[in-house]
């Protein structure tokens, strides 16, 4: 499910961490976020799931959620590039493309006809709400 290429490692990171001047970077910025660095927080009430996950410097198209059931899936289309100005040299180029995918199962199924989502600032949030009848019952044994 994660197709993004990996571009780092911990032992980038723990090269990064023990000789900063050692490291070399990209000169185009960061590079491509990992899955894990899809930040999420999961809050619940009585009648909905509400969500906040950090995906910053993506535009609102290229960003794709689905739900099946319980299960929710956030899918962004990283895209990275430098623009040439007008009387300037270009020495090198760098671009960056790839997607980042991550999901999660919430305890309840979600009423996906009824969901929200709004991206502000780089934090999407999701309000799902509960679907109604699909409440966990607790089996008695015999």
């Amino acid at each position: 499910m994660n197709s993004l290429v990996s571009r780092g490692s911990l032992f980038d990171d723990f090269f990064k961490d023990f000789a900063p001047g050692f490291y070399v970077r990209p000169l185009h910025g960061d590079g491509l976020p990992a899955p894990s660095q899809i930040k999420i927080d999961v809050k619940e009430d009585d009648a909905a799931y509400t969500v906040h996950a950090e995906v910053p410097g993506v535009p609102k198209e290229d960003i794709n959620v689905s739900i099946d059931g319980n299960v929710v899936s956030l899918r962004a289309e990283v895209r990275q590039h430098d623009e040439k100005k007008e009387g300037e040299k270009v020495l090198r180029s760098e671009r960056y493309f790839g997607s980042v995918a991550r999901s999660f199962q919430l305890p309840a199924d979600v009423d996906a006809a009824q969901a929200k989502a709004r991206y502000d600032n780089g934090v999407l949030t999701l309000t799902l709400p509960k679907l109604q009848g699909a409440r966990a019952q607790r089996l008695a044994i015999e």
